[in-house]
């Protein structure tokens, strides 16, 4: 592989760079310099370079090098996640796009290949920053241009583009004050160096197992001591179909998000894998049938199961087998929504608000583009509005456009406060153009404050903080941190009272947390300014004990 690079190379590449990234994606989480906890880097890029890999693992040594390309890309750009796993995308898109026709590249189409997926990633990039996996790919593509030009071979080619993303990766942290603080490099650069390290060492004949790492979360969190009867859905129900029947996993996905919460369907050419948490596993079970026969199914007492782990231990339930009314077609609507949050409760407020699919995610659980395309596919609409209510998750949904025929509306909300005030600014009069401009000018005027917990030390801002603190942002910004919850809540509230603009404040209380908790920051808000309303209603957002919508 002195010269030329074929499909079975590249495909295998391609490959051992997904097993690199997955066995090092906590590496790439830990980077992360913000102390809460979104350390998502590693497993977004993860869950993007392996959709690829699953496919690619399926074909054999007999594809040309643009048929490999097209299906990683293709496979990326679906199942790309958070901002990292669309730029990591985008990059391979590029790439795909150099090698179109080819049977075989040689060391000059390879870096070309490399520079026009930086072309790509930067387009998709409003304000591109430097000290970024956009840096980091630029300079290792300029380097395998050069070494492409002089000496024409394929290997140091590659060699060169993974010298210079390593220096380039570097040098990230003098790029970006917030790394230089805190003496990290950047994570997304850093996946990208692994990508290229991998290939680098399939050409020199290096090969290595899939190390498969588990997204748990940290036991540090405060989140895992809940009670009981916070488990909203009993019944953690799984299992696995042959797809042989005429049902469509988008409309399976549809129905168990009507009945249950964590609902994960992920399908391919021959099954569908589903994960609900429900009441009525039976009902779930139904209809899974139109698709196709079942195999390993299982269903667990989520109750009896934490009961047993934390109270006291307790025989296990078997769950019982309900029976469903078949679903009926949804009829055509002129528009309709998709909104991503997490939690009981907000996926209540936006199906109050009309919403059709809520997608599960937000921080640290950020749906994939083939999430949010099967979500608007599973609306019978020409139009459907997306709101990614984070800004981890915009450039996923501004995907989805090209992958469908809808018509696609991307209002840009970066909070679900946004996407609540975005929804309520609604005319179903006005043009979809017009409703998008309103929409973000609603969610623009929404200032969010949010109340989490420190996932590890860090040095934010001139600031120490350590594990377990309690975090105050606002717009964003760190306004506070320490360890009585109560003073550093406080601390946020002075500070969005300053604004003398507000007049109505919405307390958002998260799983950690309670009604009796929220309302004693209800009347921090009313000691503080009396001519402000205050409501609070249930959110159930993981991570966040409360998020605050101040207009």
């Amino acid at each position: 592989m002195e010269n030329m690079i074929s499909g079975a190379a590249y495909r295998q590449m391609v490959i051992q760079a997904a097993y690199a990234v997955e066995a090092r994606k906590k590496e790439l989480n830990d980077l992360n310099v913000f102390p809460v906890p979104d350390g998502d880097t590693g497993i977004n890029m993860s869950a993007t370079i392996n959709a690829a890999a699953r496919e690619l693992e399926k074909m054999g040594d007999d594809r040309t090098l643009s048929e490999v390309a097209d299906t990683a890309a293709m496979c990326m750009l679906r199942g790309a996640r958070g901002n990292s796993g669309v730029i990591t995308s985008l990059l391979f898109r590029g790439f795909s796009k150099r090698v179109k026709g080819l049977e075989t590249g040689d060391a000059q189409a390879f870096a070309e290949a490399l520079r026009e997926g930086v072309d790509a990633a930067y387009k998709a990039v409003m304000r591109p920053a430097e000290g970024t996996i956009l840096t980091v790919s630029m300079k290792a593509a300029n380097a395998a241009v050069e070494a492409a030009k002089a000496t024409g071979n394929l290997r140091v080619t590659v060699s060169s583009a993974c010298e210079a993303a390593k220096r380039a990766l570097a040098e990230t942290t003098e790029q970006n004050p917030v790394l230089k603080k805190a003496g990290v490099v950047d994570a997304g650069g850093a996946g990208y160096v692994v990508i290229l390290e991998a290939m680098l060492a399939y050409m020199r004949g290096e090969t290595m197992v899939r190390t498969v790492v588990e997204d748990t979360p940290s036991d540090s969190n405060p989140f895992d001591a809940f009670d009981t009867e916070e488990i909203n859905f009993t019944y953690c129900t799984e299992f696995i179909i042959d797809r042989s029947g005429a049902g469509n996993p988008a409309e399976l996905r549809e129905y168990l998000e009507t009945i249950g919460d964590c609902v994960v369907v992920v399908d391919d050419d021959e099954i569908v894998k589903v994960h609900v948490h429900t009441n009525n596993p039976g009902k779930a079970i139904e209809k899974a049938l139109e698709l196709g026969s079942l195999d390993r199914i299982k269903i667990e007492n989520m109750k009896i199961q934490h009961t047993q782990k934390v109270v006291a231990p307790q025989k296990t339930e078997t769950a019982p087998v309900a029976e469903a009314a078949p679903a009926e077609p949804a009829e055509e609507k002129p528009y309709g929504f998709v909104a991503v949050a997490a939690g009981e409760g907000l996926h209540s407020i936006f199906a109050d608000l009309g919403v059709d699919v809520v997608v599960d995610g937000g921080q640290t659980m950020n749906p994939s583009t083939d999430d949010l395309l099967k979500a608007v596919e599973s609306i019978n609409t020409p139009v459907a509005y997306i709101l990614p209510n984070n800004k981890n998750i915009i450039m996923a949904a501004q995907q989805v456009a090209p992958l469908t025929e809808k018509q696609v509306v991307v209002v840009s909300t970066r909070t679900v406060a946004e996407g609540i005030s975005a929804m309520l600014s609604f005319d179903p009069d006005s043009a979809p153009e017009e409703n998008q401009m309103a929409m973000e000018a609603a969610a623009s005027c929404v200032h969010t404050g949010e109340v989490t917990y420190a996932a590890r030390d860090s040095v934010f801002e001139d600031r120490k903080i350590r594990e377990g603190d309690t975090l105050a942002l606002l717009g964003g910004k760190l306004i506070d941190s320490g360890r009585r919850q109560s003073d550093v809540i406080r601390r946020l509230v002075k500070e969005i009272c300053r604004n003398s603009e507000i007049s109505y404040v919405t307390i958002i209380f998260g799983a950690g947390t309670d009604e009796e908790a929220a309302n004693e920051v209800r009347a921090m808000f009313e000691k503080e300014r009396r001519d402000i309303e205050v409501a609070v209603i249930f959110g159930g957002q993981p991570v966040y004990y409360y998020i605050i919508s101040a207009e």
